[in-house]
């Protein structure tokens, strides 16, 4: 595969979910129980390190209206169901509204989206987009990255027509360590996934409220309640490209069993990065040599 393939492949699965089926431990919990596991049993796991991301970050202000989007997958619905907790808790004045695109699921998989947010009272609008059937014709061999794109479009415009000025999205800490780690690996660089950032086409904050929430912990969460979001709602790309975002998850699996604190310190890193230290680097376009400063 040629490098800008693989860099657009790369930046594609920054919003690509690796398909991977839970098995539920145990027959669906109430709404009531599913609600309060997130304050206690799953309170130092998932609710502290989301409350930790937005006060670090500031992602979160008076007068905010935030669209959180939903894809279907664990990672989304449970951030809508800490946005709703987080609205019943906090002391900020912010609107939160719920959206979610369906850019081509099958049925089966567009049903069970209904029936979990139903289920768990998440009043989410879910709208039609084609993205999957014009990605799959305008970029036939490697459709993930112009997916990426214009579904990231279609949420900044819906967001956007909601009167919204933020849009959340369910990256987790995985994603994160992945991310910086694909960078070095694929893209010959070093850089990773940002809490916050403006879009660059919209008057619009992206955020990442799940920043320091491990994926384990979110597959732990799902389980124990007999959850069953969706498993991969692509139609398109099934076949078409290697997964360099999952040969990654496999590499860290290994490294973990030798050191469980690698990904902690992988993150760290890229809050850590020693200027003295590095060879080159780049700003606002423009380039940098330690050199310079000799």
């Amino acid at each position: 595969m040629e490098i800008e393939n693989i860099e657009k492949n790369i930046e594609s699965s920054i919003g690509k979910v690796v398909c991977e089926a839970i098995i539920p431990d145990v027959p669906l919990k109430s709404l009531e129980e599913i609600e309060k596991s997130i304050q206690k049993k799953f309170r130092s796991e998932l609710w502290s390190p989301f409350i930790h991301a937005l006060k670090e970050f500031s992602m979160i202000n008076d007068g905010d209206k935030i669209a959180v989007a939903i894809s279907g997958g664990k990672d989304s619905l449970l951030l809508a169901k800490l946005f709703q907790e987080l609205k019943r808790a906090s002391k900020t004045k912010f609107e939160v509204v719920f959206i979610s695109m369906n850019p081509g699921f099958n049925e089966e998989n567009l049903k069970r989206l209904e029936k979990n947010l139903q289920y768990l009272n998440i009043p989410g609008e879910i709208y039609p987009d084609n993205v999957f059937q014009i990605a799959e014709k305008i970029a036939k061999d490697y459709p993930c990255y112009m997916c990426a794109k214009m579904r990231r479009g279609s949420l900044y415009s819906k967001a956007t027509a909601l009167g919204c000025n933020k849009l959340a999205l369910g990256h987790h800490f995985d994603d994160v360590v992945e991310t910086t780690l694909m960078s070095m690996f694929y893209m010959a660089k070093f850089e990773t996934m940002l809490p916050k950032l403006k879009a660059d086409n919209f008057d619009m904050e992206l955020i990442r409220p799940l920043y320091y929430v491990e994926e384990e912990n979110i597959k732990k969460w799902v389980r124990t309640n007999g959850l069953s979001p969706m498993n991969c709602g692509c139609t398109v790309a099934a076949g078409k490209t290697s997964s360099k975002r999952k040969e990654t998850k496999e590499l860290l699996d290994l490294l973990v069993k030798n050191n469980p604190n690698i990904k902690k310190s992988i993150m760290q890193s890229a809050k850590n990065v020693n200027l003295e230290k590095i060879v080159g680097w780049k700003n606002k376009g423009e380039y940098f040599s330690y050199l310079d400063n000799m």
